[in-house]
């Protein structure tokens, strides 16, 4: 599926709103300032995902996923891979982005990093296009990529927007992946609602 630049323009400012608001949230909750940038967005069909995604992030990777409903739905997921998930959980709790075993509160505080992410980034295609969306509670994965991708089981009609995350903590940076996979017939009908916004 082919789409116009100026629609992926406008997508990029969604993905930016949501990403400021997480941002905020994510400010809020720590204490101190966080930036979150995507600088790289690239929509896929879902057949190519496993492939792209294992390029991406080569060890086993930490994700969250949240299902999605409503007048669109799908799935999003956060994909970090283990080295980046500790720096980012070491960073948010104060320390200076030491890669270590991840504990279970530390696991609890991924997933909490995760929800606050995903809801504002799907919280904003809802706002903005005025669409109302329904979430399934968060849930964290710890499997290599291509096992997580393959247990949506979605068919060849389903696309995937990646999204390159930057966040910026305290003078470091921890690179991750948001994943939104849609089906055409979703992804169709928020590119109908974006082109009459345009």
């Amino acid at each position: 599926m082919q789409i116009s630049s100026e629609l992926k323009d406008a997508l990029a400012e969604i993905v930016n709103i949501g990403f400021g608001k997480a941002a905020s949230s994510l400010s809020i909750l720590i204490g101190q300032r966080i930036l979150l940038e995507a600088p790289e967005a690239e929509l896929y069909p879902f057949s190519e995902i496993d492939i792209v995604m294992s390029k991406l992030v080569r060890q086993n990777a930490m994700v969250v996923h949240q299902a999605f409903n409503g007048r669109i739905e799908g799935d999003v997921l956060l994909i970090l891979d283990q080295d980046s998930s500790a720096m980012l959980v070491d960073l948010l709790s104060g320390g200076n982005g030491t890669i270590r075993r991840l504990t279970v509160s530390d696991r609890e505080a991924l997933l909490e990093i995760g929800n606050i992410l995903l809801n504002a980034y799907i919280g904003s295609f809802g706002n903005l296009l005025r669409f109302k969306i329904g979430f399934s509670l968060p849930r964290l994965i710890l499997d290599p990529v291509s096992v997580t991708i393959a247990s949506l089981v979605k068919q060849d009609d389903y696309y995937s927007l990646v999204v390159r995350t930057e966040f910026h903590v305290m003078g470091s940076s921890v690179t991750g992946y948001v994943a939104l996979i849609l089906g055409t017939d979703s992804l169709n009908e928020m590119l109908k609602v974006l082109k009459e916004e345009l």
